[in-house]
């Protein structure tokens, strides 16, 4: 168990208990009232953001070649193996001027801009799914707490992990907690037309075409497309290993164009609404969306830094709550999910955790809408035959 432990320890419980407490109230405000025009959401934003990350791998390049002559063990030393695996970019280091004024790009610059990334990704997912849901978390105080768990979760990490720039990317890191929270709330009030939709409140409200089975499984797509960009990312820039980027541009390329497809591709064939079956999932996703805000990223650094076993309590916690009223017609359906997310766990593991979380979360997912959709098309067979 890390020295920080404690901290995440008690992160995680304060983040659980607070979304447990204020993403129902969250979830049964309304969005508000739709703007005219066009809205692109928090996706443009998210990809300068990733253009800027790996615009500061090249300049950590520069920097490294020009000043440390390749040599990373300046700052290797105090890191984890597997970071810093730098590209050396000879043409470009050698006509840079004045690359000794490069030197913030080594862990600083990343420090500010992570969490704009994670929170950025976490309210693109949920548009993904429903525009009225993401306005509501995005406008609400959930976001500035999801701010300050993660900031104390990262903050954690980086104290443990102490380098003589550790005390610069911890001010980095509260500044950007106090400066992405409005950033998103403004790109939600710019938000057109956000009805609601297949999210938390697909019961109670109607849902606009396409219907929630064909949402739920460019969703599924989605979801995975998102993840796969994530891990990409972190193997190539989160961890400063650039060099990398030729070994991932496959499976990148794929995820981008997975989400461009599920945003540009209209469906074909009839839109139908939602059966209960397929209402009653998205509601429980859109809730575990809410839910898991605040608390996502202590759990996951709580279970590598801190005490597994509450990590998983807080998690599974979140999930009942998220499930706890859909729990019996939702029963065989997430049965069949589970066992189809074992089954790609262990036939098909990734080359780490989080690549098989990923892979037996998307199959899963995939598995529940598909059984919900067969319930739903069954039960309304049997009504017009009855």
């Amino acid at each position: 168990m890390s020295g920080i432990a404690p901290l995440l320890d008690g992160t995680v419980v304060a983040s659980a208990a607070a979304a447990l407490f204020l993403a129902p109230r969250v979830l049964r405000r309304e969005a508000g009232p739709a703007r005219r025009g066009r809205s692109y959401g928090p996706e443009p934003v998210l990809a300068a953001v990733v253009a800027l990350i790996y615009l500061n791998q090249v300049l950590v390049a520069v920097y490294v070649n020009r000043v440390h002559h390749g040599d990373v063990s300046f700052i290797t030393r105090y890191l984890q193996p597997g970071w810093f695996d730098v590209p050396r970019l000879d043409a470009l280091a050698a006509r840079f001027p004045a690359p000794e004024l490069l030197a913030p790009s080594v862990l600083r610059v990343q420090a500010f801009l992570e969490l704009p990334l994670v929170l950025l990704a976490f309210v693109a997912v949920v548009r993904r799914l429903d525009r009225a849901l993401y306005v509501r978390l995005a406008r609400s105080p959930l976001v500035p707490l999801a701010a300050a768990s993660y900031t104390v979760a990262f903050c954690a990490v980086e104290w443990d992990l102490r380098n003589p720039y550790t005390v610069d990317d911890l001010v980095l890191r509260t500044l950007a907690a106090c400066l992405t929270p409005p950033l998103i709330a403004w790109l939600a009030r710019r938000e057109t037309g956000a009805e609601p939709g297949a999210g938390a409140e697909a019961e109670a409200k109607p849902v606009p075409e396409p219907g929630p089975t064909r949402s739920l499984f460019r969703f599924a797509l989605d979801l995975w497309a998102y993840g796969q960009l994530m891990l990409v990312l972190y193997d190539t820039a989160l961890l400063y290993n650039l060099a990398r980027l030729g070994d991932h541009l496959p499976s990148a390329a794929v995820a981008l164009a997975v989400l461009v497809a599920t945003r540009t591709v209209p469906p074909r064939g009839p839109r139908p609404q939602p059966g209960p079956y397929t209402a009653t999932l998205a509601g429980t996703i859109g809730r575990a969306l809410a839910l898991f805000l605040v608390p996502a990223l202590s759990i996951r650094y709580s279970e590598s830094f801190g005490t597994p076993e509450l990590a998983a309590l807080a998690g599974l916690l979140v999930i009942g709550a998220a499930a706890r009223r859909d729990a019996p017609r939702l029963l065989l359906p997430a049965l069949a999910g589970a066992v189809v997310g074992y089954a790609v766990a262990a036939l098909a593991p990734g080359p780490y955790y989080e690549a098989t979380l990923l892979r037996s979360a998307t199959g899963a997912l995939l598995a529940t809408t598909a059984l919900c959709a067969l319930l739903d098309t069954t039960r309304a067979r049997l009504v017009v035959r009855s």
